[in-house]
Parts: structure tokens; C-alpha cells; sequence
């Protein structure tokens, strides 16, 4: 300008919103070093314009010589290129349209004559900022690009589906379609595919052969590249290594190219609850047995670190035999992408709902949800937190409240809820114990009464009028039925017998009277004695508790069923004892001839009758410790004295004599083949209840 003053271009806002990022990072980094390199060279002129669009003052006093720049200096085509070349961001600017300068206040002053005028330093635009920071980088030899305005990082979408540790499937599908597999495929050259139970996006599962072994199995099919795959694996292998004939064995899993697949057992005689609860809830005595094994399998189970987070009416197995097993521990939740993420805790939590939502159903034939699943209505939605007692009426009181507390989390009138398998076992131990109810007799219906003296009835009568000149047929006598002459028998019987006892009672009479007979006396002991043992005979034996079942196996390395041995003594015919397992049968070559078990009546008790009930047909002897037994667990077999041999599945043990004893043997010397179960084809004995009377 003519008086000295620079000319200041207005630029708009939106000129510093697109240049602040740039400058707020850049400035920090040349502080330091580009600002003072600047300072140090030749002057640049620039317009006067910061990096933010605003007007800047000089810093420093201008030379005489100094020419103006504003849009009316001549000189001002002699400003800077770089200057001249630097165009707005504005949307004015954009259009090509003219902005209009307005003059500054003069911010120096010319410096005194005979003074060097100090050279000024505009500050840099975005352009030469950039290109002074790549500058920098290849002097100091690197290769990293100039910073620039992140933008703001998009938030990737989440499966519907949980996912399973990202570190190592981070890079793997979300979700990928179960493998394309037909009836007859093989699977690991071994398995043969029959028929396809369910199938979802993400895996199918089979009845199939093992052509190895020829039996059948389950088989869940999964593609390798999905990310569950690995968790699924880890989940099948854990659940392996399991080892509680309660749960469904794994068998196999393997990562085979493409495909994962996991094999397990199949039960082909087991039905699941969804099909018992078909016809309706189940009885007091059948519920209380289910959740009673399902529970006590579940907890243990958690305590070896494991749960199964997806327990389901499906997923309850009941065998011929009454027995509960349970299938898909982990397997079935990683295959769902289930996970108990949240803590062992919440895993409880879960499955002790679970076990609370399949006594609910079990009781009240209702899902105890508002949805209907499994075959089961819902519950309406407006019934919330009720106990199964209030949705049925007739409904055991004790299982009712048991269920509230497993399910709810506020149970109804204030109960405490169960937050553990452990505690719900703990829970069911103290409730009475709910017995099986005995079998109806079919009802008695006499024979009917027949009039002995109406005469039998012609069904069409007919009047026979006998011919002119012949004689009437004289009328017959109806012949009486024998009920009359049943009756005159058991009159002459009784008589005779009557008679007979009156004429011995007088013999001997008379020979008791008779003079000099000396050996009167000793048959009246005789006869005393005999009184008492007979009167003993008609009445029934007293039961006789057992105090304790042990394992007696002298000829073996380990006790026998260990596990189990409670269950013979609990008066539930349902839960067994359960030997090992053998595969040959008892006194073959190289197997020893028998195991046993031993009863501890706790006192010497007066035994008369044993009576055991079998799962299979098992022999077995019933033995008592010799005189010279001081410990009849440690005794051998030829020790002990041989009372009875039975065979079959119900056997009694009926004694001419009753004995006086405090431990009885259960020697078994023949086992059956196991028919179904884990132990398939393999020599067990499983003994339901045990019963000694006095």
C-alpha cells in the first residue's frame, strides 16, 4: 500500500477447519528445527497469510526499500510464486469468484537510516509443510510418509454369533456354510453317513457306521475355515478326557483339510425327554430320578472345570435300563458359539437354570418360557416367576419348589435360589426321598353266582304235544350242579379230620396214664419245641437294615465298582451297582473266577432270607464267614461258607435254617454280556437292590 502497510486477503473459516489437522501436527515436529533452518536463510516473501486463512502481522520491521504488495502496488506480480499460486479452499474460491482485501493496521515501523533492515520470515503454508517434512525424512534416511488426518476408523460389524478367542481366528470367516455332504459319503475313509439328524448354517449333524467296528455313531460335521472350528476341537477333547459313563463319550475329532467332524456315541435304545414328555408330564418318582442323576452328573462335571451351557430336553438320555446320560457336554455349545466367557460363575448359573427349566417341564408338560420349543407350550407372557405347583395342579410340592429355585432368580414366597449344580445336588440330598409307587393289582371280579335251583332256560321255547295214541315222555329231573356235592365233601372232610384228631389226642392220652411207663417225658420237649419253630414259619421275616455295601475283591488288583457301591443298599431299584467290566467270562483263562460284594448288617443279626434284583442275568452265591474269620473283608473266598446259588435277575435266597451273622458275601461267578451302553458286548453285572430279612 502507499503508506507502508501490507495488504491482508480474507479467506473463509472453512480454509482453516481443512488446515488445522495438518499444521497441529507438523508444527510440533519442526519446532525445533524447521522454524530455525528457516530463519537462518533467505527471506520469503509472502502475502501475508498463515496457514489458518486469518491475516498475520509481521514480526519483524520492514526495510526502506521494501515494496508494497497490495492489490494496487505495481509491484505486485514480484511477490513469491509460491505465494501467488496458493488458492483457497473456500467455496468461494472455488467458483472462481474475486475476494475483496481489506487493509491492516501497519504493525512496524521503519528502522532508523543506516540500519540493516532485518530479513522476515513468513510462516510456510500446507504445501511447503509437506514438502520440508519429506525433505527431513530423506535426509535422515526414512520412509514413512508425512502424518496425515486419520479418518475416523469404521466399527466392523458383529456376528450375531459370539466368536472365540480373536488372537488366533481373528483372520478366519465369521460365518462359513456347513459342508455339502449326502447318505453314503465316507467321512475320514471310516465313517459312512446315513442319515442327517439336524442341520444348521454352520454344521450338520449325522447318524452314521463305523466301518472299523461296525456300530453306529453320531457325527457333527464343521468347515475347518469357520471360526468356531478350533473351539469346537478343543471342546471334543476336553470332553473326551472326561471319562463319566453318565455323559455321552466322545470318540473321535479330527481337522481333516477342509473338514472338521466330531464322532460320539450313539444310544439307539435311549429315548430324550422331549419324547417322554410327548405324553404328558412325567410322575413324581421318574422327575425326581432324572433331576436327581442329571444334577449329580453336571456338578461333577464343574468340578473338573467343565460345563455345558446348552442342557436341553435334547440333550437328556434315558436308557432301558432307567439310567439318565446326558449328551453334548461343550461339544454342543461350541458348535452354537456358546461360551462361558463370563466366568465359571455364570457357567453355574446356566446350566443350573437349565436344570431347573427341565424339571419345570418334566413336572408340568410346559416350557417354562414364553416361547414354545421342544414340543412344549409356553407360558404365557404376562406368567412370570411362578412355581410349576401354580401352572398344574397335582404337582409334587417339594419338586415344585426345588424347580422355582433352580430357574428363578426370585423364587416365590422369599425362598433362597439355587445358584450351582452343587448346591442343587446338595438340595435334592435332603428332600424325602420320593419312592416308586407300587403296581396296580388288577382288580378282583368274583365268578358269577349261578341260582342251583332255577332251571335252565330253553333260548326258544317250544311246546311239544305228543301224537294221539302215544304215551307222555315222562319229564327229567334238571340235573343240580356240583355245588351242592362241593359242599358235602368239605362237611365229610372236616369231619374225618375232626374225628381223626379227637381219636389221637385220646391214644395218647391213655398211654401218658398208663402205669409204669417211664418214657412219657421225653416227648414233651419234643413237642414244645416243636410249637414255637412252627409258629415262626407262618409269619413273615422282619426286614433286616444293611449297614454298609463293600467291595469285595481279593482277586483282583483294585476294589470293584467302588463308585457305585451305595447304590445297592439305597432301596431304589432304579440306581445300580455296577461291576467292572470284563472281557471274558469269569473262570476262563487268565480271569479270575468270580468278585464279590460284601454286607455289613452292622451287629450280628439272625439271617433267614436274602433276595437280590439284577439288571442282567447274573449267578452268584450267597456266603457267610467261617468261625475262624477275624476280618472278612481280608478273607479269601474258600474262607467263607456257601448258603445258596441263584441264578437269573430276581433270585431269593430262602434258608432251611436261619444263621447268625454280621457280614454276608454276594460272591458272583457268571456275568452277562453288557447290552447296550459305553461297555457294549462286554461281561458286567449291575445289582438294583438288595434286601435281607431276619
Amino acid at each position: 500500500m502507499a503508506d507502508g502497510t501490507k495488504a491482508v486477503v480474507d479467506t473463509s473459516a472453512a480454509d482453516g477447519a481443512a488446515d488445522e489437522a495438518a499444521l497441529a501436527a507438523a508444527i510440533d515436529e519442526l519446532a525445533d528445527g524447521t522454524a530455525r533452518a528457516t530463519a537462518a536463510g533467505s527471506p520469503v516473501k509472502r502475502d501475508g497469510r498463515t496457514g489458518d486463512g486469518t491475516a498475520a502481522a509481521d514480526d519483524g520491521a520492514k526495510s526502506p526499500d521494501a515494496k508494497s504488495t497490495g492489490p494496487g502496488s505495481p509491484d505486485a506480480k514480484s511477490t513469491d510464486a509460491k505465494s501467488t499460486d496458493a488458492k483457497s479452499t473456500g467455496p468461494k474460491a472455488a467458483d472462481g469468484e474475486a475476494r475483496t482485501a481489506r487493509p491492516a493496521a501497519p504493525v512496524a515501523t521503519a528502522p532508523a537510516p543506516g540500519e540493516a533492515a532485518p530479513e522476515t520470515t513468513a510462516p510456510l503454508s500446507v504445501s511447503e509443510i509437506a514438502a520440508e517434512l519429506a525433505s527431513n525424512d530423506a535426509r535422515a534416511g526414512r520412509t514413512e510418509p508425512a502424518p496425515t488426518a486419520a479418518a475416523p476408523a469404521k466399527r466392523p460389524p458383529r456376528d450375531p454369533q459370539p466368536t472365540h478367542d480373536p488372537r488366533d481366528t481373528a483372520t478366519l470367516p465369521q460365518t462359513l456354510p456347513a459342508p455339502q455332504r449326502r447318505s453314503g459319503d465316507m467321512i475320514g475313509h471310516r465313517y459312512r453317513l446315513e442319515e442327517c439328524i439336524s442341520s444348521t448354517e454352520t454344521f450338520s449333524s449325522w447318524r452314521a457306521v463305523d466301518e472299523k467296528l461296525r456300530r453306529a455313531v453320531g457325527v457333527h460335521l464343521m468347515a475347518s475355515g469357520h471360526q468356531r472350528a478350533r473351539k469346537v476341537l478343543a471342546a471334543a477333547k476336553s470332553a473326551a478326557l472326561l471319562g463319566d459313563p453318565r455323559f455321552v463319550q466322545v470318540l473321535d475329532a479330527v481337522q481333516e483339510g477342509e473338514l472338521v467332524y466330531v464322532v460320539r456315541e450313539w444310544l439307539p435304545h435311549a429315548s430324550d425327554l422331549a419324547k417322554l414328555l410327548s405324553d404328558g408330564p412325567l410322575e413324581p418318582h421318574e422327575a425326581y430320578q432324572m433331576v436327581r442323576q442329571v444334577t449329580d452328573a453336571v456338578a461333577t462335571a464343574h468340578r473338573r472345570g467343565q460345563a455345558h451351557l446348552r442342557l436341553t430336553p435334547r440333550c437328556v438320555l434315558r436308557t432301558d435300563s432307567g439310567q439318565y446320560r446326558i449328551n453334548g457336554i461343550a461339544v454342543d455349545a461350541a458348535l452354537r458359539g456358546l461360551t462361558g466367557e463370563g466366568g465359571g460363575e455364570d457357567a453355574e448359573r446356566v446350566d443350573t437354570k437349565a436344570i431347573g427349566a427341565l424339571l419345570f417341564a418334566a413336572l408340568t408338560h410346559r416350557w417354562p418360557y414364553p416361547e414354545d420349543r421342544y414340543d412344549l407350550q409356553g407360558l404365557p407372557r404376562n406368567l412370570r416367576d411362578v412355581a410349576p405347583d401354580q401352572v398344574r395342579a397335582g404337582v409334587h410340592k417339594g419338586l415344585s419348589e426345588l424347580a422355582a429355585r433352580a430357574l428363578l432368580d426370585h423364587p416365590p414366597h422369599h425362598a433362597e435360589p439355587i445358584t450351582t449344580p452343587d448346591g442343587l445336588a446338595r438340595a435334592i440330598a435332603l428332600m424325602p426321598r420320593i419312592r416308586q409307587p407300587q403296581p396296580e393289582l388288577p382288580a378282583f371280579t368274583s365268578p358269577p353266582r349261578h341260582n342251583t335251583h332255577a332251571l335252565p332256560t330253553a333260548p326258544n321255547p317250544t311246546r311239544v304235544v305228543a301224537a294221539p295214541g302215544t304215551a307222555p315222555t315222562p319229564v327229567v329231573a334238571p340235573v343240580r350242579r356240583s355245588g351242592r356235592r362241593l359242599r358235602t365233601v368239605v362237611k365229610v372232610t372236616a369231619w374225618t379230620v375232626a374225628l381223626s384228631a379227637i381219636g389221637v389226642t385220646s391214644w395218647q392220652l391213655v398211654d401218658n396214664l398208663r402205669p409204669g411207663n417211664t418214657a412219657v417225658a421225653s416227648p414233651q420237649p419234643s413237642s414244645s419245641s416243636a410249637t414255637p419253630t412252627a409258629h415262626t414259619a407262618t409269619h413273615d421275616p422282619a426286614p433286616v437294615p444293611v449297614k454298609e455295601a463293600l467291595s469285595y475283591n481279593p482277586l483282583g488288583d483294585r476294589a470293584d465298582g467302588a463308585a457305585s457301591l451305595a447304590k445297592a443298599i439305597d432301596d431304589d431299584p432304579a440306581s445300580e451297582w455296577q461291576t467292572n467290566w470284563y472281557n471274558d467270562a469269569f473262570g476262563s483263562k487268565g480271569t479270575k473266577e468270580g468278585t464279590g460284594l460284601l454286607l455289613d448288617l452292622g451287629s450280628v443279626q439272625t439271617v433267614s432270607k436274602v433276595t437280590l434284583k439284577w439288571g442282567t442275568a447274573t449267578t452268584a452265591e450267597l456266603r457267610m464267614p467261617g468261625k475262624n474269620v477275624g476280618n472278612a473283608q481280608s478273607a479269601k473266598p474258600g474262607e467263607f461258607t456257601v448258603l445258596g446259588k441263584k441264578a437269573g435277575t430276581a433270585v431269593e435266597y430262602s434258608l432251611d435254617s436261619p444263621v447268625t451273622t454280621r457280614y454276608l458275601l454276594i460272591w458272583l461267578t457268571n456275568l452277562s454280556k453288557n447290552p447296550d451302553g459305553p461297555n457294549q458286548g462286554k461281561y458286567q453285572a449291575f445289582l438294583g437292590d438288595v434286601k435281607v430279612f431276619g
